[in-house]
This record gives C-alpha cells, sequence and structure tokens, in this order.
C-alpha cells in the first residue's frame, strides 16, 4: 500500500517475531528497520525479515519512520516511548504502557503536545472471542453484569523464559505481567474501574533459572508475586480478580461475568479467539458460535493495524493510550493496595472502545 504508515521496531527480542509475521495480514502496515539495545538481536531480526539495523538512537530519530513500536522490557517503554514522542512520531507500546500513573499521564500529555497517536498494547480484545462477548453483553444477553472472576495463576515464567529477573522487578509480577490481558478485556466489556482492594504476598524469596544456561541456579524475588483483588466498576459490578506467579496448577476459567439473566465465559485474553459459552435463565450453558473476526491465528499487531487505519481516517484508535493509562493506574492500585488491604480508588476514566463489526472482510477495521 503505498501510503502504508512506516513502522520502526524498537527491541528486537523474543515478542517482536510474532509482530512481524502477524504484520503481512495487514497492508496499512510496512515495517521498515529494527534497533535493540544489543544489536546482534536486531541484526538476527533485520537478515530474518529483511529490515534495516539501526541504533535505537537513529531509529527514534529517522524522517523515513512514521510510528515507533516499542518492544523493549517494560523498565524502558517509559523512556524509548517518550523519547518517540518527542521526535514527533507516533508510539504503539508494548504492555505496560508504563510503571506508574504519573509516568503514563506524562507520556499522554507528551502525545497531545506533539499531536501524535499513543497507543498501547494489548489488542487481544479486538479478536474474534473478546468482541464476541462483548457483543453479547451489549445485545442483554446476561441482562445487567453484577459481578463475575478472573483467574491467571501460573508458576512464573523462569520454566521458560532464559532471563526472567526482570519478572521478578519493579514493573514486573504477575499483575504487571499478565494483568493487561484480563484488565483490558474487561474494561472493554464493562467500562472503567472505581475502586480496588487488594491482598498480596511474596511466597517464595528467591526463584530457579528453569532454562538457559544458568539452569538451577538461583536468583531473588524483589515483589509481590501472589495478590487477590476485588475490582469494582463504575457501572456496578464486583470482580474477583487473582492473578499469581505461585501456583503449580488450577482449574478456574479464565473470565466469568454474572448477570441479573444469566452467565458469560469469555476465553482467554491472551489469545484472540477461544471459546465463549453462554448460560440464560433456566437454561443450561451452551457454546455460542464467534461472531467476529480475527479468531484463527495470532494477530499481535491488530492494534498498531487498528491505529494506522484511525490515522488515515482521522478517527480514534481502539487500543489507546486513555485504556492503557487506567489499565496502568489499576495494576498500580492492586500492587500499591496488596500489603495493607485497604480500598483504594482509582481516578482516571476511559470510554469502552468502539466495537468491531461482526464477521467483518479480513483486514477491515473501519
Amino acid at each position: 500500500m503505498s501510503n502504508a504508515i512506516r513502522v520502526g521496531i524498537v527491541g528486537a527480542g523474543y515478542i517482536s517475531a510474532a509482530y512481524l509475521k502477524a504484520s503481512k495480514n495487514f497492508p496499512e502496515l510496512a515495517i521498515v528497520s529494527c534497533a535493540d539495545a544489543q544489536r546482534t538481536n536486531a541484526e538476527k531480526r533485520g537478515e530474518e525479515f529483511g529490515l534495516k539495523v539501526q541504533s535505537v538512537d537513529e531509529l527514534l530519530e529517522d524522517g523515513s519512520v512514521d510510528l515507533v513500536l516499542n518492544l523493549t522490557t517494560p523498565q524502558s517503554h517509559f523512556p524509548v516511548s517518550s523519547q518517540g514522542l518527542q521526535a514527533g512520531k507516533h508510539v504503539y507500546s508494548e504492555k505496560p504502557l508504563a510503571l506508574s500513573r504519573e509516568e503514563a499521564e506524562a507520556l499522554a500529555k507528551s502525545a497531545r503536545e506533539h499531536n501524535v497517536r499513543l497507543g498501547c498494547a494489548p489488542d487481544t480484545f479486538l479478536g474474534g472471542g473478546q468482541q464476541t462477548a462483548r457483543k453479547l453483553i451489549d445485545d442483554g444477553a446476561i441482562g445487567k453484569p453484577l459481578g463475575g472472576t478472573a483467574f491467571v495463576l501460573t508458576p512464573g515464567p523462569e520454566g521458560w523464559h532464559p532471563s526472567p529477573e526482570f519478572f521478578y522487578q519493579t514493573g514486573g509480577g504477575p499483575v504487571f505481567d499478565m494483568g493487561p490481558y484480563y484488565i483490558t478485556a474487561l474494561v472493554n466489556l464493562l467500562g472503567p474501574v472505581a475502586r480496588v482492594t487488594s491482598i498480596a504476598r511474596r511466597s517464595f524469596d528467591e526463584r530457579l533459572f528453569g532454562a538457559g544456561p544458568r539452569k538451577g541456579q538461583k536468583f531473588p524475588v524483589e515483589i509481590f508475586t501472589h495478590f487477590n483483588a476485588l475490582l469494582e466498576f463504575e457501572q456496578g459490578a464486583v470482580i474477583s480478580f487473582h492473578a499469581s506467579f505461585d501456583v503449580q496448577g488450577h482449574s478456574h476459567l479464565p473470565i466469568e461475568i454474572y448477570g441479573t439473566n444469566g452467565s458469560l465465559q469469555i476465553p482467554d485474553p491472551n489469545y484472540f479467539g477461544g471459546s465463549v459459552r453462554l448460560l440464560q435463565k433456566g437454561d443450561r450453558w451452551v457454546e455460542v458460535p464467534l461472531t467476529h473476526g480475527f479468531s484463527d491465528g495470532n494477530y499481535r499487531i491488530l492494534g498498531v493495524a487498528d491505529m494506522a487505519s484511525a490515522i488515515r481516517a482521522n478517527r480514534p484508535h481502539r487500543a489507546s493510550d486513555e485504556i492503557a493509562l487506567h489499565t496502568v493506574e489499576v495494576m498500580e492500585a492492586i500492587v500499591s493496595g496488596g500489603d495493607a488491604g485497604r480500598p483504594v480508588p482509582v481516578y482516571s476514566r476511559c470510554e469502552r472502545p468502539r466495537a468491531l463489526q461482526p464477521l467483518p472482510r479480513f483486514g477491515v477495521l473501519d
């Protein structure tokens, strides 16, 4: 596409391959270059996908790059995104947008001042599974949502990740790592959160490397790793949210929403598809055929494509900085309130993103 948005990737590590593979589905995007603090990572991706390899500073100042895709580790999200915005480029960041509400607000302010777009993962809420559930709730299939549950319980990433230390430092943990998928999905379904009450624990002071050259060695745990929280939504629903890196296994479903006239089982928000099941008053559970597209694969650049489409159409993009900022504040409230167990108000608000149309022609986002 001649007017495709030209994208430069900063952070050529593990997740970048998923973005690059998915980009072929979206002609509104042209990924032209990549950079990484470890140049060998960028050189590997550049050779694999035919990209120009640059230093981070070179890419952020490159006039041929319209949009910076920030795939660095969470601790680097704020400085890299901030530098990209100040260079007058649109920025889309991996989750989380930042490690605090203060940082997220500074990024949103910078985007406004430089008249550029700021977006953030996750974009899985745009997939067929989550959009089907959104339509059922919007159509009143379960009546007024009253409450629900959300579970993201794992034994931690050290079993597969060769360098998992950052998951156990400030900005890591199950809430900031996996929480964005669940909280963003819930905001898409129910709207913004008004208050959080949380209890947190650090179950282990040390963990073992489970993969890579340091397998069997120990490393320290600096943060809470097990959370039980109540999320009170502005519209009245209360969701019990459980996030942990300390659970070896469980049998809970990812998300359930309970309403006045029924209940809804919602698929894992880390994926684009999945099974949606509905129980209406007096009836049994039934599986609902997915009504929306983007459900049969990994489209982990969909939010970037939507932002590119929104820039051309001069409309709001769906994986927005407002939702990402709200998600950061909710996560910060879960973590900061976890020690004392006292309610923490959430001050930011965001609109639910505009729903996608049922079964659009593939690639059509507007």
